[in-house]
């Protein structure tokens, strides 16, 4: 078994691990030492390829790392059978165990002190979640979804419903009555879990013209926690793409860089 540490890291390179008992994950790695990670949360139903995102964040001086959910694309599991915050954290638990990449049998053995999560609309939900564990430092959430019961113009639940399994089929496998979950407001919902967030460790933006994720649930969520959120004038459904926009990776950088006090 080959050995690496973060100190031995000459150029951005990319692989793929498998962290936890199901989890496959793709990886990229800072130029320089580094004792900073992201954790990458997916929208869902989506294709899993974030390599420019990746690259992007890496080249910012971080470990980037992209799980697939439990139970979907190249993870084994079933989908939702858990929250997919449990999956942030199992991730987020790994890093510092030493993992492998699958392409040359390397290891790297890390010494990330900082975990942050980045998630946009379904994922955001997973970021948001993410922060009542200890292990996360700071999450940033694109259009997240904060109450599922909340109606959706472009995609009710139905709809959403129906688009994973005819037209993603395996890519989410799931039991039949994991929506009934969903649909409670109970299992996955920012909202239910508004009192024990922490809102010294979220930014959230949204904007205004969205018509798949709405505005309304985030305003009531705000309240209840005191976030502040950032609510853009337009701009629709933000994905993730939109972290590597100049003007917006001067919010995001702001905020990681900010103390948790403030």
């Amino acid at each position: 078994m080959k050995k690496n540490t973060s100190h031995e890291i000459k150029k951005i390179l990319s692989g793929r691990t498998r962290l936890g008992k199901d989890i496959v994950a793709e990886f990229w790695m800072p130029v320089r030492p580094s004792g900073k990670a992201i954790i990458l949360c997916d929208g869902c139903p989506s294709v899993p390829s974030k390599n420019k995102l990746g690259e992007f964040l890496a080249k910012k001086g971080y470990w980037v790392f992209h799980p697939r959910y439990r139970g979907s694309w190249e993870s084994g599991g079933q989908f939702l059978k858990y929250s997919p915050e449990e999956d942030v954290r199992i991730v987020a638990e790994h890093l510092n165990s030493g993992f492998e990449n699958i392409y040359d049998a390397q290891t790297y053995f890390l010494d990330i002190r900082e975990v942050f999560v980045f998630g946009a609309s379904f994922g955001g939900a997973a970021a948001i979640l993410s922060t009542k564990y200890p292990i996360i430092t700071k999450v940033v959430a694109l259009s997240p979804v904060i109450d599922w019961r909340a109606k959706s113009k472009a995609e009710p639940l139905p709809f959403f419903i129906r688009l994973l399994r005819e037209g993603f089929g395996e890519g989410y496998r799931t039991h039949k009555d994991a929506w009934k979950k969903i649909e409670s407001g109970i299992f996955y919902n920012p909202l239910h879990e508004a009192m024990t967030i922490d809102k010294n460790k979220i930014f959230i933006v949204h904007a205004k013209d969205d018509d798949v994720v709405p505005l309304s649930p985030l305003k009531k969520f705000a309240a209840m926690t005191k976030v502040k959120p950032l609510i853009l004038s337009e701009g629709g459904h933000l994905s993730s793409s939109l972290f590597r926009d100049r003007d917006m990776w001067k919010h995001v950088n702001a905020f990681l860089r900010s103390s948790l006090s403030e």
